[in-house]
């Protein structure tokens, strides 16, 4: 409460509406702090959701590692000097977390960079729409499984041989989770399937102090979709359209519930939860 503007400020007066840019002294516009100190990992952190994140805890005072796809390495440098931007480290780790070694090396290369790890992000995803259930592989549904599911209980093993109490995990699911969805059957499957591993794991850990939540976002404008080889150029240009506000959210929107899920000044009482943020979607799933 101390330190803000206090009047007697200088005489002015604007005629309506007003410009902001004439304000003397400017309104302010902070970050709280409330990941001040704190260490992150986000997967799929290169662009999207997780980029999204990366940069609004870097606001918040945390220092971020992001994991990624080799072939991603142009916007995870993007995402990197996003970071730095706002005073922060961001360490870049580039890897398959289909493989279990590069999921216990992603925790392991955070926790030597930073000394330590507070937050995890389990973010990233596949998806591949198919028009039957007989177009989806065993590789391909295999594929799914691996990076949604697998990785995020691969990393969440690996996170905990470091994490202390207050410490958080949180994880992306879907509104495919709650609803299903008629052209990503393993897709949807997965997102359920961690629905049901963030609430066990919440329950396993509750006694050290350490919160597992989920986020279940509707459609959100990312290089997910339009690189789905499911969706058609026409498709993509009407993506979201059908949401009831009409559109797509941008990934900034959807970042601030990971703050929010992170902040013990925020959340300290909530864990176990699939904190859908929908566009207007309703479920009490």
């Amino acid at each position: 409460m101390r330190g803000e503007p206090e009047p007697p400020f200088p005489k002015q007066h604007q005629e309506a509406p007003g410009l902001e840019s004439r304000l003397t002294p400017r309104p302010r516009y902070r970050a709280a702090g409330k990941l001040k100190g704190k260490v992150a990992l986000i997967t799929g952190g290169d662009s999207g959701i997780g980029r999204a994140i990366a940069v609004l805890y870097a606001r918040e005072g945390a220092n971020v590692a992001i994991a990624y796809l080799p072939s991603e390495h142009p916007d995870a440098g993007e995402t990197s000097r996003a970071v730095k931007s706002h005073g922060r480290r961001c360490l870049l780790i580039p890897g398959d977390l289909t493989d279990t070694a590069a999921c216990d090396s992603a925790v392991e290369q955070t926790v030597k960079q930073f000394g330590k790890l507070d937050i995890l992000v389990s973010n990233a995803a596949h998806q591949t729409r198919k028009k039957t259930l007989e177009a989806i592989t065993d590789e391909e549904f295999d594929l799914t499984f691996q990076t949604n599911i697998y990785a995020c209980f691969r990393l969440s093993r690996a996170a905990l041989r470091y994490m202390k109490p207050g410490s958080a995990i949180i994880v992306t699911s879907s509104e495919t989770g709650i609803f299903g969805s008629k052209y990503l059957p393993d897709y949807a499957s997965t997102k359920g399937a961690i629905n049901a591993f963030t609430k066990s794991l919440a329950s396993l850990l509750i006694d050290k102090g350490i919160r597992v939540n989920a986020v279940a976002p509707g459609p959100v404008w990312t290089p997910l979709n339009p690189s789905d080889r499911g969706m058609t150029p026409a498709r993509v240009a009407q993506f979201g359209k059908s949401n009831p506000m009409g559109r797509p959210a941008q990934p900034e929107e959807i970042a601030p519930a990971y703050v929010f899920l992170a902040s013990d000044a925020d959340s300290s009482c909530i864990t176990g939860i699939v904190l859908p943020v929908m566009g207007g979607e309703t479920s009490g799933g």
